[in-house]
């Protein structure tokens, strides 16, 4: 499907739900999986991918690493799958790609970092039950003995219980969503999932453009951010809710208060009034850009 670019809020509320009515229980259920980034250039990155380097080499040392240092206590089993997701909601670099069910809190990070309110962002779009229709045997029917759409940690770690297990040649050409356990407030308001690939080095945009059918963009004019960003406020939609804590408190906060700046004013004039034109006094490493 190609992009769906809007240009009014109401434009936006259709694209977000598009075909989210299912017939055979007569209900609006989505089955897509969003992602929202404030810069439609980027790509489907992992955290792991975006370390550079020989990062594919790295990943057994690094989450070696974070299992002998963490406290044991942090994973509810001792599995690939809970370490992983540990690790990737605390910031440990993985293979892990952060999705959200709910297509108003992709719409959040789309337009939580105000410094990029000069370039459209987007919300990337994937139909996870289509997607798992192109697992291998061995996952497909896994979920089809449990009736469940996307797997949990334990399902995966009752099928796939190494990389080395989940890396071969099947497997290789799908990707798999899954729920991380509700560890924290965060996983639960953020409405957060998972996705994996077997092999590291791939970026999910790459497996995507082979399969169009999947997955569509909602690409969010420049324009219309000062207006989103207002609505999602009003709807209690913002870093207070989705990263409680002092952290996220004082995010919203600096966020909220900090004046409208023109995105089109010339650099020297940036450069010139800071404070003006730099929202936030000028920090850029915020909680975002996480679903």
């Amino acid at each position: 499907m190609p992009d769906v670019r809007v240009h009014t809020w109401n434009d936006l509320q259709d694209a977000l739900y598009m075909e989210s009515w299912d017939q055979d229980i007569g209900r609006y259920r989505s089955r897509f999986a969003y992602r929202g980034l404030s810069d439609r250039e980027y790509q489907l990155k992992t955290t792991l991918i975006r370390l550079g380097g020989p990062f594919a080499d790295l990943e057994r040392h690094l989450l070696r690493n974070f299992k002998k240092y963490a406290h044991r206590s942090v994973v509810e089993q001792d599995s690939l799958w809970h370490w992983l997701s540990v690790a990737q909601h605390h910031g440990l670099p993985t293979r892990l790609l952060d999705w959200t069910y709910s297509p108003l809190i992709a719409l959040h990070f789309a337009t939580a970092n105000i410094h990029k309110y000069d370039r459209d962002g987007v919300i990337w779009a994937v139909n996870y039950l289509k997607a798992h229709q192109r697992l291998p045997d061995r996952l497909r029917s896994k979920l089809d003995a449990e009736g469940a759409n996307v797997f949990t940690v334990e399902m995966l770690s009752e099928t796939v219980s190494s990389f080395a297990e989940f890396d071969t040649e099947d497997d290789r050409d799908c990707v798999i969503f899954f729920e991380p356990p509700s560890i924290d407030d965060r996983i639960v308001n953020q409405y957060a999932f998972f996705s994996v690939m077997a092999d590291p080095q791939l970026v999910l945009d790459e497996w995507l453009a082979k399969h169009p059918d999947l997955w569509h963009r909602i690409i969010i004019p420049a324009g219309l951010k000062w207006e989103i960003r207002d609505k999602l406020d009003q709807a209690n939609i913002n870093e207070r809710v989705l990263f409680p804590g002092l952290d996220g408190l004082s995010f919203w906060l600096a966020r909220h208060y900090s004046p409208k700046w023109d995105p089109h004013a010339s650099l020297a004039v940036v450069e010139k009034n800071p404070a003006t034109y730099a929202p936030g006094a000028g920090r850029s490493d915020g909680p975002d850009e996480k679903c």
